[in-house]
């Protein structure tokens, strides 16, 4: 029986503590949700329009070292 009462008052200790921590939160205004939340997408999409564009650019280098190498390979 001891165990128990022990698991209960610790787990009384626990919820007094969750809700003590509870009221200090704060959260943030609408206004800061909307502009972290801009901020986020318009970088995302930056960063999307980087990759996007190394990716077309390492694609048109590797296409024309190999139709290069390609027209080499066939002349011999």
């Amino acid at each position: 029986m001891n165990k128990i009462q022990q698991w209960y008052s610790g787990a009384l200790t626990f919820l007094t503590e969750v809700r003590a921590e509870w009221k200090k939160v704060t959260r943030p205004s609408r206004k800061d949700v909307v502009t972290t939340t801009t901020v986020v997408v318009v970088t995302s999409f930056i960063f999307a329009l980087f990759l996007w564009g190394a990716d077309t650019v390492i694609y048109w280098a590797y296409n024309g070292v190999f139709t290069v190498l390609d027209k080499v390979s066939n002349v011999f």
